[in-house]
């Protein structure tokens, strides 16, 4: 059997890619795919048909109203996705505003005379559900004993973080996953938060992630708070957490008040649903239990944030 040539047009399966010991396969990404670093050489065929710039106030406006005109939030290119030849697609049918959908994939081969390209498109929302994309990603390679073995070394080091805290009180975790308006973490965020020894006040296991309020966040009253934003690095979250720390009702929170605020890099880790959210799990530990030997990610990937720090 021939080499397979692979496209992946979303980050998360990029990463799932590389992690089967497939990533020599790829020929092209979509323009989000940045890990491992080694893919920014390769050909970005897709882009935001929006200015992704500015706030987080902005971001949502522009998606927003491209979202209520119903068009695409994004574009493929038809073109140069038909000369690189793919014979595996890899695309999502989870989140229309998250990343490239099967739609655009759809719409941009309906232009080829023929396409012979296995689509491959991912719909996770709990951690059962990467696993079984993994496993997809694996079998349309033509190895599926990759899709076991990468899976079994996901579950067991998340058994392994639950093993450290089995037995120990659980704080109670509200997690940011955008800044302005806010949005909770829902899909397998409640699984890694209960994985770390955590209680997840405001995401629902499986469900789309909930718009909520600062005074959501003030009734659950958190013990501990993590701001991880989609697509925002560690900087960018740090410069947009400005609008939450001039909030006179978020500055009176317990967690706030008592230095257990903590943002995150959340285009790395929590919201790309791939082998990295076993590390999102670790960050999540060591935010839960500051008491214990962490794992590295305090001051790299998650820091304690105070305003105006």
């Amino acid at each position: 059997m021939s080499r397979p040539r692979v496209v992946s047009l979303i980050a998360s399966a990029t990463e799932i890619l590389h992690e089967l010991g497939a990533g020599s396969l790829q020929v092209a990404r979509s323009h989000e795919c940045d890990w491992p670093e080694s893919v920014l050489e390769l050909p970005a065929l897709t882009r935001a048909k929006f200015k992704v710039a500015g706030s987080s106030r902005d971001i949502d406006v522009a998606v927003k109203s491209l979202v209520e005109q119903g068009l695409a939030v994004y574009e493929v290119d038809a073109d140069r996705m038909r000369d690189a030849a793919p014979d595996v697609i890899l695309t999502q049918d989870q989140c229309e505003v998250c990343a490239v959908s099967l739609a655009d994939v759809e719409k941009a081969v309906a232009t080829w005379n023929e396409c012979r390209a296995n689509v491959v498109s991912l719909r996770p929302h709990t951690m059962a559900d990467i696993y079984a994309d993994n496993q997809r990603i694996a079998d349309a390679l033509g190895t599926p004993e990759k899709g076991a073995d990468l899976n079994r070394r996901m579950q067991e080091r998340l058994a392994a973080i639950a093993s450290r805290v089995a037995g120990l009180s659980k704080p109670r975790l509200a997690f940011v996953e955008w800044i302005d308006p806010q949005m909770s973490g829902g899909h397998w965020m409640p699984e890694l938060i209960a994985t770390a020894g955590g209680i997840d006040l405001l995401g629902v296991h499986g469900g789309i992630s909930p718009w909520i309020t600062v005074a959501d966040i003030a009734a659950s009253d958190p013990d501990v708070i993590l701001v991880g934003p989609c697509g925002y690095d560690l900087e960018k979250t740090r410069e947009e957490m400005a609008v939450l720390d001039s909030n006179r009702e978020w500055q009176n929170l317990r967690a706030v008040r008592d230095g257990r605020l903590y943002i995150a890099d959340g285009n790395a880790f929590f919201n790309r649903p791939g082998p990295r959210l076993v590390e999102s799990a670790e960050i999540i530990f060591e935010v839960l239990h500051p008491e214990l030997s962490g794992y590295g990610h305090m001051g790299q990937a998650v820091v304690c944030h105070r305003a105006g720090s």
